[in-house]
């Protein structure tokens, strides 16, 4: 019988003193990077705009594009319920049309929508809309799959339907994102790896994409049972490797579901503290996947509030401090440049 944890979890707002207590110098600023997961929201209490993000970017890492990622917000009011996601995407477009400057320098140069992919061969037209919407920069789907039987009310999320990932209609949604060319970004937790497994197998047209190494839990439950979790994740993470239209973020560990608690202390963590607590993860994760699958992300504002952009940064630049110069440029750059198919140069 599944052991229930039904209390809530909120992401921390980010509070900008307390974060400018860990002022770091920025690591190889030379560094071409391309942030291929970040949100853009009008959440009441932590709105997050372009020019947010601009400021972020602006501490000093060289990031030359970013690719947006659905965040359930600036939904369209009126008109039909499967179409209402494509104002997420009409919202970027606008704010990008006000602030050409950030659109040159490559902000949300690629767009990941949301579409109800439960709709089946259906969603053509929700992925037409959002094309229209974003003819240049709309690049694929994200449908949260977010459920564990520990947490029957959410965690942080709202609780997705039971086995999304195993509904033929979903699937069937899953293989028209592959017929026009789309990925499907992955957000599960590390429970759900297996179903991921079990998918990437049946549709290996599909590319897909893993957000935040797959989310290991470590709240309710989980708590005081990382080794635990981390040798499940590892003996998943190496299964879902050897399919090779998957790729895999490197990010999202600020999230509180994964057990994070930065936000608590005195001062937020130093860019060495971060890089010693994701070590093992990263290391699995390129080891299995190799660093052409294998991109790192930022994954703000949400783990804004356990660190600032410049010391996440310098974080994922410490961890791939002993890799080649081809191997750096595929971690930051290139992989999330091949794998979203944006207009940019290889480096």
């Amino acid at each position: 019988m599944a052991l229930e944890f039904t209390g809530a979890l909120r992401y921390p707002n980010p509070r900008v003193e307390w974060l400018a207590l860990q002022d770091e110098d920025i690591l190889d600023p030379s560094l071409p990077i391309v942030d291929p997961h970040h949100h853009i929201w009008a959440q009441e209490g932590n709105p997050y705009g372009v020019a947010d993000l601009a400021e972020d970017i602006g501490h000093g890492h060289r990031v030359v594009a970013t690719v947006f990622v659905e965040a359930h917000s600036s939904y369209r009011i009126e008109g039909p319920e499967e179409l209402k996601p494509v104002g997420e995407t009409e919202a970027i477009e606008k704010a990008l049309a006000a602030r050409p400057d950030l659109a040159d320098r490559g902000l949300c140069r690629g767009i990941v929508g949301k579409a109800d992919l439960t709709l089946g061969g259906a969603v053509e037209r929700v992925i037409a809309a959002h094309s229209a919407a974003s003819p240049e920069r709309f690049r694929g789907v994200r449908h949260l799959v977010t459920r564990d039987p520990h947490f029957p009310n959410g965690i942080a999320l709202r609780p997705s339907p039971e086995g999304l990932l195993k509904r033929i209609d979903f699937r069937e949604g899953l293989a028209t994102l592959a017929r026009h060319g789309l990925s499907f970004d992955a957000m599960l937790y590390h429970s759900q790896l297996s179903d991921l497994i079990e998918v990437a197998r049946f549709l290996p047209e599909l590319a897909i994409v893993l957000d935040h190494f797959g989310c290991p839990l470590g709240v309710g439950p989980y708590k005081g049972r990382e080794d635990e979790t981390f040798r499940q994740w590892r003996e998943n993470i190496r299964m879902l490797a050897a399919c090779p239209n998957v790729a895999i973020k490197m990010g999202g560990m600020g999230m509180v579901v994964t057990g994070a608690t930065w936000h608590e202390g005195p001062r937020p963590p130093s860019s060495g503290d971060l890089a010693r607590a994701w070590q093992p993860l990263v290391e699995t994760a390129i080891e299995a996947f190799g660093v052409d699958r294998c991109m790192f992300e930022s994954n703000f504002p949400v783990d804004k509030g356990m660190f600032s952009y410049p010391v996440v940064w310098n974080a994922f630049k410490r961890l791939a401090a002993g890799a080649s110069t081809a191997e750096k440029a595929a971690l930051f750059h290139n992989t999330a440049v091949r794998v979203y198919r944006l207009p940019i140069p290889l480096v």
